[in-house]
């Protein structure tokens, strides 16, 4: 760790940074009740300091039921007891930054938790009460309101978006029931946020994910969808119900101020297809980045590659805003398991149990997958486990806990096979909330970490040389002439990579080092498929 050069310190060191992904459940366990908590990232952060990242993003730790995962919120000022204290999390948001590196939280503006005080308090009052007013309850259809006011589809898997309350009305969830919809039209919401915003950056927080960031901004008459699709319409026009309507935007002018005002910075989740609307978000008073769905969701194709880069890079330029680069998150099956599998896309709707799943050759993609990810210009997420290879995990049918498999009848294998605790040892979690497969010991951070081959090591070095070489994260991108199904793109300061996705061994250009490759080059000096590499010219 006495080798890598320090971070840098300036304002704009979002625009490039590398920021590592936890998942605070399935982590590290401090205190061995099989529940991962800030006590072991606590614990672990000196393993985080020496991987290379600049900062680090921390899905909900806030109190939670943990309906879906903890993006349930029923308290945004409390940490759940399950993970620690809100001093603890003051301590781990200052002891990474003693390490030069950042936190970012997630905030879930969308929805609370039905346990949360406000709702807890709209049941209580009834209808036409001023706490309703937070949320949208409405009167149902039918002779005696039996039928749900609207037809709009769930998050998950399309499933029902309405639940009736004792009293007869009808309140709106666009995920599960125990995640009641808030009404933004409210002040006492937009309040409520904002507050929230300057409780965690006093805290020393550097930045914030917004989830479901597009989904806020409800049309007040919540009219039927009567049979159009769900997703945005008509393009471009800002006037679906519930999907990227124009008054979210002056949400966002709102918290960029505030945001302004701590020097923090913000990342939303926003899935658009439309690339201008998509681009809105990121205009120089609102976000100041999104993740990038296209490429996380893009199979390994060069072709498909190649275009979403180029597609990515052109939907931000007019804003001036970064690019952001991730190959999984804690939704999405995990990248070896993807890349291993005939089908190497994601996509929500196709998932299913017993795909199979060739392990080899989606580690040795997954190895080329980080090179390309982390040579690209802009910032980088890595999620917690791929620096370490780790698969998609068969969970179990009666410890599946995601709502996803439930509110689709069983169907869904759901997302619990990215979020199984982590291998720090060959010795397992005691009694982990999620069962490690056997074997799992195989893939342990500490035996990586002796390994030069291994995944871990790969990671390392690669983050290393991104930082030290300044002409990864910011700059251009030039693409350089290649044979079908090889990317090569050279970068600032001389740097080139090359990714063979073809059939074939494939020459390197004229270079004056190899700085890194994902698997060895073959005897003839040639790079084998599935095989990516640094060089400098």
């Amino acid at each position: 760790m006495a080798d890598l050069p320090p971070p840098a310190d300036a304002a704009d060191w979002w625009r490039s940074a590398a920021i590592y992904q936890v998942y605070v459940r399935s982590f590290a366990d401090g205190d061995g009740d099989g529940t991962g908590d800030l006590a072991g990232v606590r614990a672990r952060l000196p393993y985080l300091a020496e991987l290379g990242v600049d900062a680090l993003w921390f899905t909900p730790w806030y109190l939670s039921p943990l309906a879906d995962g903890g993006y349930d919120v029923a308290d945004y000022r409390t940490i759940d007891p399950a993970f620690g204290t809100l001093a603890e999390a003051e301590k781990l948001i200052a002891e990474a930054r003693a390490l030069g590196m950042r936190t970012i939280v997630d905030i879930v503006p969308n929805h609370v938790s039905d346990q949360h005080a406000w709702f807890r308090a709209a049941l209580a009052a009834g209808p036409g009460s001023p706490e309703r007013e937070l949320f949208h309850f409405r009167p149902g259809r039918g002779e005696r309101g039996e039928l749900p006011p609207g037809d709009w589809p769930s998050q998950f898997n399309g499933a029902a978006t309405w639940t009736r309350v004792p009293d007869g009305e009808w309140y709106l969830h666009l995920f599960t029931p125990q995640q009641p919809d808030l009404n933004w039209d409210h002040p006492a919401v937009r309040r409520e946020h904002e507050d929230v915003l300057r409780f965690w950056f006093e805290r020393g927080v550097a930045g914030v994910r917004i989830d479901s960031a597009a989904l806020l901004a409800k049309d007040p008459a919540l009219p039927d969808l009567a049979g159009r699709p769900p997703e945005p319409w008509p393009s471009g026009t800002g006037e679906h119900p519930y999907i990227d309507r124009d008054d979210l935007h002056a949400v966002y002018r709102s918290w960029r101020a505030i945001a302004d005002s701590y020097g923090a910075v913000f990342v939303g989740e926003v899935w658009l297809p439309d690339s201008e609307r998509f681009a809105r978000y990121l205009r120089p008073d609102e976000l100041h980045t999104a993740f990038n769905f296209s490429f996380l969701s893009c199979p390994w194709d060069a072709g498909r590659l190649r275009t979403s880069i180029e597609e990515t890079l052109a939907e931000h330029a007019p804003v001036g805003a970064p690019a952001t680069w991730v190959l999984c998150n804690h939704d999405v099956t995990r990248t070896v398991t993807r890349y291993g599998r005939a089908d190497t896309r994601f996509d929500f709707a196709a998932k299913a149990f017993g795909t199979p799943t060739d392990l080899a050759l989606g580690t040795r993609r997954a190895r080329a997958a980080a090179l390309l990810t982390l040579a690209l210009p802009g910032s980088v997420y890595v999620y917690q486990g791929e620096e370490l290879g780790l698969p998609e995990a068969d969970v179990p049918i009666d410890r599946i806990q995601d709502p996803m498999h439930f509110r689709s009848g069983g169907t869904d294998p759901g997302r619990d096979g990215c979020r199984v605790p982590l291998p720090w040892t060959a010795e397992p979690w005691h009694d982990p909330w999620l069962p490690q497969p056997e074997g799992w010991g195989g893939y342990a951070a500490d035996r990586q970490a002796r390994d030069p081959d291994s995944m871990l090591t790969l990671y390392r070095t690669a983050l290393a040389l991104r930082r030290a070489a300044g002409g990864f994260g910011g700059g251009s991108l030039a693409w350089l002439p290649a044979p079908p199904g090889v990317l090569a793109f050279a970068r600032p300061d001389g740097l080139v990579c090359v990714v063979n996705l073809s059939g074939a061994p494939a020459s390197l250009p004229a270079h004056a080092s190899l700085l890194l490759s994902s698997s060895a080059l073959d005897a003839a000096g040639l790079l084998p498929q599935d095989t990516a590499v640094w060089l400098r010219t």
